[in-house]
C-alpha cells in the first residue's frame, strides 16, 4: 500500500470516527483529502476505499442524513477494543517480547504497544525490572533479509533470493513459498515449499546473499493445514558446532554480562583483563560481541576478530 492511499485512508476512518451523524460521499470528499477532483475518479476511488475498509474489519456504517440521502460513519463502540484486562505473568511475557524485538524492525511497534498498554493502567514493567528472574531475552533480528522474509510470510507472498548453501563456493537463486521465520540455537530460519525442487525446505537467513525479492502476489501462498513450521525447523537445522574458545580482553569494572561466563580472568593492567569465553557460531557471536563497543577487545580466533571488526565497519558506516 502506498504512503498516500495509506494516509488518505487513515484520514477517512479519522473523519467517519469523529462524526455522530451521517456523511454523504460528497461531504467526505470535501473533508478528506487526496481524493482526485473528476466526479467518475472519485465515486471509483471512495468505492475502492470503502471495501478496503471492510476488509480491514472496521465497521463501516451505512445510513441516511437529514436529507435521506446516502452517508457513512464509523460507530466508535464498534470500532474501539474493549478494556484490557492482563494478569500480572501476561504483563510480563508482553514485556519481555517487547525487549526481544528492541533490536529488530518491530522495534517501534513493540515500545509503541507497551506505551498504549501502560496508558490503559497495565503494568507492563517495560524496563524489564520485574521479568521473571534468570530470563534474559537474546533474540536478535538483525540478519537483513528478515524483514523482507517477515513480511512475505505475513502477506502470503512467494519469493526469490540468492542462497549460499554449507560448502557451496556461491550462491544459487531459490524460489520459495514461505510458510514461517522461526529461530532456532541463535539463528533464524526461514521455512516452506521450495518450487526449484518441488518440496519442503528450510533456509538459513545469514546464508542469503543480496535483497529478498517478491515472486509473485499476495495472497497465493497457502500454508498446509496442520504444518507445525517450528518443528520442521527443530528437525531440519543444521547440527550445533562444537564450541570453541575465544581471547578477549575485557575493559576493567565493565562487560558485565561477558564476564558472568568469562573463563580465566586474569589482570593485563589497570584498564583490562585477560578472559577466555566460549563460542559456537561467529555470524551470532560477533554481533553479540559488538554491543560491548569498546569495552571489549577480540583477540582470537582469526575468524571471529575479523568478524567483530567488519560488524563495528558497518556501524561507522
Amino acid at each position: 500500500m502506498s504512503r498516500r492511499k495509506t494516509e488518505r485512508l487513515l484520514n477517512l476512518v479519522v473523519c467517519l470516527l469523529a462524526t455522530r451523524r451521517y456523511l454523504t460521499a460528497g461531504q467526505i470528499r470535501r473533508a478528506v483529502p487526496g481524493y482526485p477532483d473528476s466526479d467518475e475518479a472519485f465515486k471509483r476511488m471512495f468505492e475502492r476505499d470503502k471495501e478496503e475498509l471492510r476488509e480491514l474489519g472496521i465497521p463501516l456504517e451505512v445510513g441516511a442524513d437529514e436529507d435521506d440521502e446516502p452517508g457513512y460513519r464509523i460507530p466508535r463502540q464498534a470500532y474501539e477494543l474493549p478494556e484490557l484486562h492482563l494478569t500480572p505473568d501476561e504483563a510480563a511475557v508482553l514485556a519481555l517480547a517487547a525487549r526481544v524485538w528492541q533490536q529488530a524492525s518491530l522495534a517501534e511497534a513493540a515500545s509503541g504497544a507497551l506505551l498504549k498498554l501502560s496508558a490503559a493502567g497495565v503494568d507492563t514493567d517495560a524496563r524489564g525490572q520485574g521479568a521473571p528472574l534468570g530470563i534474559e531475552p537474546r533474540v536478535d533480528a538483525d540478519d537483513p533479509a528478515f524483514p523482507a522474509l517477515w513480511k512475505a510470510v505475513r502477506d502470503h507472498r512467494p519469493v526469490a533470493f540468492g542462497y549460499q548453501g554449507i560448502g557451496r563456493t556461491g550462491a544459487s537463486r531459490r524460489h520459495l513459498e514461505p510458510w514461517g521465520v522461526v529461530s532456532r540455537r541463535g539463528r533464524w530460519y526461514v521455512v516452506g515449499h521450495d518450487r526449484d525442487r518441488d518440496a519442503v525446505r528450510v533456509f538459513r537467513l545469514s546464508r542469503i546473499i543480496g535483497e529478498v525479492a517478491g515472486d509473485g502476489p499476495a495472497g497465493t501462498v497457502i500454508v498446509p493445514e496442520g504444518v507445525d513450521v517450528r518443528a520442521i525447523a527443530f528437525d531440519w537445522g543444521e547440527p550445533p558446532a562444537e564450541p570453541r574458545a575465544a581471547g578477549v580482553r575485557l575493559r576493567r569494572g565493565a562487560a558485565q554480562g561477558l564476564r558472568r561466563w568469562a573463563r580465566n580472568i586474569q589482570p593485563v593492567d589497570e584498564t583490562w583483563d585477560a578472559a577466555e569465553l566460549s563460542f559456537r557460531d561467529v555470524d551470532w557471536f560477533a554481533p553479540y560481541l559488538v554491543r560491548f563497543a569498546d569495552d571489549v577487545v577480540v583477540l582470537d580466533p582469526p575468524d571471529l576478530r575479523e568478524a567483530v571488526i567488519q560488524q563495528l565497519k558497518q556501524v561507522l558506516a
